[in-house]
């Protein structure tokens, strides 16, 4: 499992961020922190990061946050604020998002596009009630897309838009599993609870402490949302109380500090895609089962339009167009599938498609995997073969989340 961990690691950061990458190896502001929890570190999209902690296996690290609550470090990512009169309307000219049709202080996940409607990068996009967007982009296409929304950015000022990007130096930090909700409540100050208290799924407040701290003149942002499937918060913090936050949060008996490892088995029950396994530049949200993320009033035309929009509305309203489908797999035996191995069908002789993610679900003791599979053999339960190290194993293809997810949705009117 240790080694699993380290390639899976390396192959992310090596597959999505070589051609963006600076190179400088840089840590997050709670490096000490992880070291001070006998942290194995690995370098990570350009960043030492946590594997996993002192003797905690990567199985009972996954299983603590799936029945208690895990802390990660997600400072490697990139947080942004977008700021303007013509900030939504520059943001979904670059998204499939309908930011204009999201209430205030909700979030939504979206995708960046290219001009042909494959994927630059999946990303998570709050509606502030201050003046701004807040976004958070994966730690592998940071530069990238940095670049692309500067770039952008500058096209449409010198059209006479009004816009600003200011890229935030924070530290992020995730809080995730069914006690997450109660350990963060007694950080709340009074003047937030009743704000915190009716905080639910992708929706976002500004606090004015968090157990007391802050730096003044900062932002400490809240975002009911993660990447475990758990019920959860991601925090956004100055990096100067980013330590002092966390070793007050792993004080608590319910918390324990999780790496990357762990992270990734968790993320992969949870059906939720890795960028540059499951999703690429080589992939389009239609083909990636990812076509929910285009909001209705999107796929009507309303301006602007998406990049990539007359081929995606096509493949929307032609599923013939479609040519591959991203699916879930699941296996009672033998050995985890890998990224890469190749799917045949029944007869073991035509190659179908390949794995993209798989993994030993602590959670079912089954094998499970994401893969893409060419359109015609996408039907529910029907077994094929998976080829690994030379021999053949029977998979079946199953719905996703391989585990049920436990958002805290706001209940219905």
């Amino acid at each position: 499992m240790f080694r699993y961990g380290v390639n899976i690691c390396k192959r992310v950061s090596l597959s999505s961020a070589r051609l963006f990458s600076s190179n400088v190896i840089k840590k997050t502001p709670l490096y000490n922190f992880h070291v001070s929890q006998n942290a194995k570190m690995i370098e990570f999209c350009n960043y030492k990061m946590p594997l996993q902690y002192g003797d905690h296996s990567i199985i009972d690290s996954h299983q603590h946050v799936r029945q208690h609550c895990g802390l990660f470090d997600v400072s490697h990512m990139l947080q942004m604020k977008i700021l303007g009169d013509d900030r939504i309307n520059f943001t979904e000219s670059l998204t499939t998002a309908d930011i204009e049709g999201l209430s205030e202080s909700s979030s939504t996940l979206s995708v960046y596009l290219l001009n042909n409607g494959c994927i630059m990068d999946d990303t998570i996009i709050t509606k502030c009630k201050e003046p701004y967007l807040y976004v958070v982009s994966n730690a592998a296409c940071a530069e990238k897309i940095q670049a692309h929304v500067t770039k952008m950015m500058s096209v449409a000022t010198k059209l006479g838009k009004n816009l600003d990007l200011k890229i935030m130096n924070y530290a992020l930090l995730a809080l995730q599993g069914p006690e997450a909700n109660s350990v963060l409540r007694s950080g709340i100050s009074p003047t937030d609870i009743r704000t915190f208290e009716d905080l639910y799924f992708m929706e976002s407040m500004l606090l004015e402490s968090l157990f007391d701290l802050n730096v003044p003149g900062s932002d400490i942002r809240l975002t009911r949302c993660g990447y475990t499937g758990e019920d959860g918060y991601e925090i956004s913090i100055p990096p100067k109380i980013a330590i002092p936050i966390a070793e007050i949060l792993v004080q608590h008996s319910s918390v324990k500090p999780i790496g990357l490892a762990a992270r990734d088995t968790l993320r992969l029950e949870a059906g939720l895609c890795l960028y540059g396994n499951d999703i690429s530049e080589a992939i389009n949200p239609v083909e990636a089962s990812l076509s929910w993320l285009i909001h209705k009033q999107r796929r009507l035309g309303r301006q602007p339009k998406f990049p990539g929009f007359s081929i995606i509305s096509s493949q929307l309203k032609n599923q013939s167009e479609v040519k591959q489908k991203r699916i879930g797999m699941i296996s009672q035996s033998g050995p985890p599938a890998r990224h890469g191995a190749k799917i045949f069908d029944e007869s073991k002789k035509v190659e179908i498609g390949t794995v993209t993610s798989g993994c030993l679900s602590p959670t079912l003791n089954k094998n499970i995997a994401m893969a893409y599979l060419k359109s015609d053999y996408c039907q529910l339960d029907q077994q094929l073969f998976i080829q690994i190290r030379e021999k053949f194993y029977p998979y079946t293809v199953t719905k996703m989340p391989f585990v049920p997810n436990k958002y805290a949705r706001r209940p219905s009117k």
